[in-house]
């Protein structure tokens, strides 16, 4: 199996204690990789670094905000990393209106500022940059963003996603260049995903927290865009997509996997809209109703936004796992247990282990 090259590489992961970093650092740790992680504390109580215990997984961690870039650079060089997975960011883009040079600053000056600190690290390293689908700039395409479209973004924190790209552009052209990857031994590539669900998210303003805390509290939930569409997924998905990608570029040195990637849903597959995710949740979990909110205006978010895989199915040989329906359906089903006393790392694992008992790679 190609995630065998993490058993014993040191592989730093930034933003470790968030949603997605957790959940990678638990992945990491079940493939035998000494895993460093670097990141502020939760922002969330509860939240699935803590009810995971992720913290005992660790061989190291530090605390400290990725704009903080001589603590960083310090730790970078301390941990001597053979792999970087760079997911801190300031994730939210209704938080982006109202900080908006501290989401521009975090998203885009964090990023340079670790591959700074890579360029003085002098030995081999692969890098995988993380942003986000909203990177691109949408003009409602129906079949979905590839890797060659311009960048954009209306809001603060989707310009910031396109400015971090085009930061990780210039880095490996003018510092990294794939073609010498030889000779400087880093491997710089990014990657976009979509709407990721899951176990153990209770972010703010995310449809399912925001429905996990309505069915939890006896209330209705409120849905402001009921017939927003978004490239739903489960956060494995895109995580098996990075492994894959970092594996690859461990393995191969190749200066083909150094370059911009997406890992979105199955290409065709059909758009799914807001209401029908709620739907879908809570009739898994037998309780919860929504409400829809389709008259007050709200802070501009994309309407239709949805991504291309292709190039990753077909270069890398990666594919989504499960649809929506069982997307909802194990998602749902974590939580439903967590409330009902179930240990949070034991879901985690056991959906990791489904998720991989079908893997080609």
């Amino acid at each position: 199996m190609i995630f065998d090259v993490f058993n014993g590489k040191k592989v730093l992961v930034t933003g470790h204690t968030g949603f997605k970093g957790s959940w990678l650092c638990l992945w990491l740790a079940e493939l035998g990789a000494e895993v460093h992680g670097f990141s502020l504390p939760p922002n969330t109580d509860p939240n699935h670094y803590t009810a995971a215990r992720i913290f005992e997984l660790l061989r190291s961690e530090q605390s400290g905000d990725i704009r903080d870039k001589s603590t960083l650079t310090n730790y970078i060089k301390s941990v001597q990393p053979d792999c970087i997975f760079h997911l801190a960011a300031q994730p939210l883009v209704r938080k982006s209106y109202t900080e908006p040079v501290e989401t521009f600053d975090t998203n885009v000056m964090g990023s340079i500022y670790l591959m700074n600190a890579v360029r003085s690290l002098g030995k081999p390293c692969s890098v995988v940059m993380i942003t986000s689908d909203k990177c691109y700039e949408n003009v409602g395409k129906a079949e979905g963003y590839v890797e060659a479209d311009p960048m954009g973004g209306h809001d603060p924190y989707s310009a910031s996603k396109g400015c971090a790209e085009l930061a990780v552009a210039s880095y490996r052209r003018s510092f990294f260049p794939p073609a010498n990857i030889a000779k400087h031994g880093v491997s710089l590539a990014s990657v976009r995903a979509g709407n990721v669900v899951g176990g153990g998210d209770w972010a703010e303003d995310r449809i399912v927290p925001d429905a996990v805390r309505a069915v939890t509290s006896g209330r209705p939930l409120e849905i402001r865009s009921p017939n927003a569409v978004r490239p739903w997924q489960h956060v494995l998905e895109p995580l098996s997509g990075y492994l894959l990608l970092a594996a690859k570029m461990m393995q191969t040195g190749s200066a083909l996997y150094a370059d911009g990637w997406n890992f979105g849903p199955k290409v065709n597959s059909p758009p799914v809209t807001v209401a029908e995710i709620i739907d879908t949740f809570y009739n898994v979990w037998s309780k919860g109703k929504a409400q829809y909110d389709t008259k007050t205006k709200h802070l501009h978010e994309a309407a239709f936004l949805t991504l291309s895989s292709e190039k990753a199915e077909t270069v890398l040989g990666w594919k989504q796992q499960w649809d929506v329906a069982e997307t909802m359906k194990i998602t749902a089903e974590w939580y439903k247990n967590y409330y009902a006393g179930a240990d949070a790392r034991e879901l985690s694992l056991a959906d990791i282990v489904a998720y991989t008992k079908h893997q080609e790679y």
